[in-house]
């Protein structure tokens, strides 16, 4: 009886627990419905919804609002320049240093022309510096127009810290004046024009100003504000205004020029054909033996490559019989050069002597021949001059181009011969032509070659005795799946002797790496290349890029 009770109990505290669990459910249940529709509705009726509305209505007002916004930012015709920011960041010590110098330059004689009417002994610079902080570049315009010009507009902004301290004598008397806290705004015009083929690549620079700027400054005479005199501040900004606007504002230009335009814009008008003879009586410039005479022929004034002779050794009476061609393009003022030197293998080359022909002297399409003299220097008065030196003789014939050929001329000299059939489709074929050496000194032996190193491939040409100025004019080629744009081409310059059991038969006379990029953009580069590991030794290396 006992043991029946004891289960029943177990079996009702159970069911207890069951029921307490499932009670508790419902009713949370419950709780949670009716809570949530009693918020819901308790909730008052009379909020509306939330309206996003724009700072400002228009964007002129947001323009005034937050005027520090860049220019490139609010006119989509400027482009960002934070490059050119930081790199007048970086260059601003030097020029401010290189600003103010010029500045003082030009500012100098206008004020020494100025001084006398105005009674003034002298105007002097007693602190002349723009300051740490550097101008900011908002943003740039640049136009492209069909006639031979570029047009940039950067917008400028500075608010410089310079202290400008003039010190003025009239009279006796001694006066300073200070310019501090200098701002100024702006959009200049500035206009590279005519662009030409000559480094740097326009004749002059055209600066104009789109709006009046805005200048402002501080002012001081003998430590006193000027600019703090009621009426002054406004009266000195607005003439500035107007004064620098009579002058710059658009169409108004200062105009810097960097080269003389006819000069360079001047096309090629003939051929001048150059025939070394021969040299007769040169003088002995070697203690053991006689002369290794060469020559060097170039236009006087003219930034291109001398042209020359090969070196005949052991003899004071030379024949070349060696032609040489000059593009012209002013024949009534170019001066046709010609030096003697004397080859050596060690050391400088030394000058036999020279001589110079005007081409005014020649007549067009008629050859002459000319012996001259061969001169310490071109000053007549010069007591060298009388020693004797030897002559040189030489033929020449100007050949002017006429005018249906002048400009089929000057088209063929810049037309590139296309690749062969079986070129890849977006590849090309490289061309290498090495031309010749200068100044190539060996420790042992100047026994000179070129090996050229491209893509695991190795060329080399073939090897001069004893040339110190070796001329090969060797074409190399390969033939390219793609251009070579991010490849560079390695040349390196050796000696080698063939003697047996010398200790030091190879030796490095130079070597250079060249980037590829510049070929495939221009399609044609030939340029002269200082030999790394070499004292004065270069190389010139011709590439073409052809498709």
């Amino acid at each position: 009886m006992g043991f029946l009770s004891t289960i029943f109990g177990i079996l009702c505290g159970f069911l207890n627990s069951i029921f307490s669990l499932f009670a508790f459910g419902i009713g949370t249940s419950i709780g949670l419905v009716v809570g949530y529709y009693a918020f819901i509705n308790a909730l008052p009726t009379d909020v509306e919804d939330v309206k996003v509305c724009p700072l400002v209505e228009d964007l002129e007002t947001l323009q005034r609002l937050i005027p520090e916004i860049p220019l490139w930012v609010k006119n989509p015709d400027f482009d960002r320049v934070d490059w050119l920011n930081r790199f007048i960041e970086n260059m601003w010590p030097y020029l401010d240093r290189a600003i103010c110098t010029t500045a003082k330059n030009i500012a100098k004689p206008i004020i020494d022309e100025q001084t006398p009417q105005y009674k003034i002994q002298s105007v002097e610079f007693e602190t002349f510096t723009l300051g740490t902080i550097p101008p900011t570049f908002q943003g740039m315009k640049v136009y492209t127009t069909d006639d031979k010009e570029l047009i940039m507009e950067p917008s400028i902004k500075w608010a410089g810290n310079p202290n400008i301290i003039i010190a003025v004598t009239a009279y006796g008397l001694k006066a300073t004046i200070q310019v501090l806290d200098l701002q100024v705004f702006g959009i200049p015009r500035i206009t590279l024009k005519p662009l030409v083929g000559i480094f740097p690549c326009f004749a002059s620079i055209f600066v104009s100003l789109m709006n009046k700027p805005h200048v402002d400054f501080g002012l001081k005479l003998l430590g006193v504000d000027l600019m703090a005199i009621p009426g002054l501040y406004r009266f000195v900004q607005e003439l500035i205004k107007d004064q620098v606007a009579n002058m710059y504002l658009w169409p108004q230009a200062l105009e810097v020029q960097i080269m003389d335009p006819e000069q360079a814009l001047k096309r090629p008008l003939g051929i001048l054909d150059v025939t070394v003879v021969k040299a007769v009586k040169l003088q002995r410039k070697d203690l053991l033996g006689k002369s290794d005479p060469y020559v060097k022929l170039n236009l006087r004034e003219e930034k291109v490559a001398f042209k020359k002779t090969t070196v005949k050794r052991s003899n004071l009476n030379p024949e070349w019989n060696e032609e040489f061609s000059f593009v012209i393009k002013d024949p009534a003022t170019q001066v046709l050069e010609l030096r003697v030197y004397d080859w050596d293998q060690v050391g400088t080359h030394e000058e036999m002597g020279l001589n110079v022909v005007p081409l005014k002297d020649l007549t067009p399409d008629e050859p002459k021949v000319l012996t001259l003299v061969l001169l310490k220097t071109l000053n007549p008065n010069d007591p060298q001059n009388d020693k004797p030196r030897g002559q040189l003789v030489i033929e020449l014939v100007y050949k002017p181009f006429k005018e249906d050929e002048m400009l089929d001329d000057i088209d063929d000299s810049g037309k590139m011969e296309k690749a062969p059939e079986g070129t890849p489709a977006g590849g090309g074929l490289l061309v290498i032509i090495v031309h010749e050496a200068q100044d190539l000194e060996g420790k042992y032996h100047t026994n000179p070659h070129v090996r050229l190193l491209f893509k695991g491939a190795e060329r080399k040409t073939k090897r001069i005795k004893k040339n110190r100025d070796p001329r090969w004019d060797e074409e190399f080629q390969f033939r390219l799946e793609e251009p070579p744009t991010n490849d560079r081409l390695h040349v390196e310059v050796y000696s080698t002797s063939s003697r047996i059991g010398l200790l030091h038969s190879k030796e490095s006379l130079g070597h250079v790496s060249i980037n590829l990029v510049d070929v495939v953009h221009n399609r044609r580069v030939n340029e002269k290349y200082q030999l790394i590991d070499s004292r004065n030794g270069r190389v010139q290396i011709e590439l073409q890029w052809r498709t």
